[in-house]
């Protein structure tokens, strides 16, 4: 229905204080997973992007985000996802990203290994094309782009691709939020802010891309797609480089965290730890 319609003219509409967008393809979706889960589970509760809460069992709780991506569709780009998740007593064991526009599908069972396009995806593939060797000399940094002075660059930085996501409560002169992306833009060789965070989950489970930083990331479509990158093999810590468990817990619960494969992790983590420390040292 999505991809059948992605080219129709329709309404769009404008929610929360926070100025997100809604669409008529979102709310027709959300229709769509909401009628099926809850002839299917009639007696779970359910948390869906638009619709809210729908009352049941709290201990089975299923997340739904009908359309990943609102604001990339709502201006014509193709970059959105169908996210569902079931978390058991706040913990995700069952993820499923699906991306219309390929007709793609990915999906893990906690214990049981993340599954899309050629079987399952693990730690012990392929791993990630684009992670190697130093950023080259001749790359330009303008002087906007500077790091606060007390935070050292490295003559060389691993050659990273990354994706990043941000709440869309974080505000524009949020200084943690700020240092954490001109780090990650210095000392990176690319960064994805596609406005789809399943998307950046299913390419991080893939291998396509080394690591995911998430900055009071949005609760609905995050354990589903981390659940896809953590039975893929990827490890996940806190920005500091603490501990960091991915679960539900509601909506209010601040999701700050460095994800990716154990080769990578650390590099990341130390390159966030520094930005966290001049943003509130």
């Amino acid at each position: 229905m999505l991809r059948a319609r992605f080219g129709d003219t329709w309404r769009i509409g404008v929610k929360g204080e926070d100025g997100d967008v809604v669409t008529e393809l979102d709310l027709a979706a959300e229709r769509i997973v909401l009628g099926r889960l809850r002839e299917a589970f009639p007696q779970d509760r359910v948390w869906s992007e638009e619709a809210g809460v729908l009352a049941g069992a709290a201990d089975r709780t299923w997340l739904v985000d009908p359309l990943d991506g609102s604001n990339n569709v709502a201006i014509g780009l193709p970059t959105y996802a169908v996210g569902i998740g079931l978390c058991v007593a706040g913990a995700p064991v069952l993820g499923v990203v699906h991306e219309p526009h390929t007709g793609a599908t990915w999906h893990a069972v906690r214990g049981g290994g993340t599954y899309g396009r050629g079987g399952r995806l693990g730690a012990d593939g392929e791993g990630p094309v684009l992670a190697a060797g130093p950023v080259p000399a001749s790359v330009h940094v303008p002087a906007a782009e500077t790091l606060p002075p007390d935070v050292a660059v490295p003559a060389s930085s691993p050659r990273l691709v990354v994706a990043w996501t941000q709440g869309h409560s974080v505000r524009k002169d949020d200084a943690l939020a700020e240092a954490l992306r001109v780090a990650l833009e210095r000392r990176t060789r690319r960064v994805l802010a596609l406005w789809a965070p399943l998307l950046g989950w299913s390419m991080l489970a893939r291998g396509t891309i080394d690591g995911f930083v998430g900055y009071c990331a949005e609760a609905v479509d995050f354990p589903p797609g981390a659940l896809l990158a953590l039975e893929a093999g990827c490890e996940f810590r806190t920005l500091e480089g603490g501990p960091f468990r991915v679960g539900f817990a509601g909506p209010d619960t601040t999701r700050c965290f460095v994800a990716g494969r154990p080769g990578v992790l650390d590099r990341l983590v130390a390159l966030t730890r520094e930005a966290v420390g001049a943003a509130v040292g």
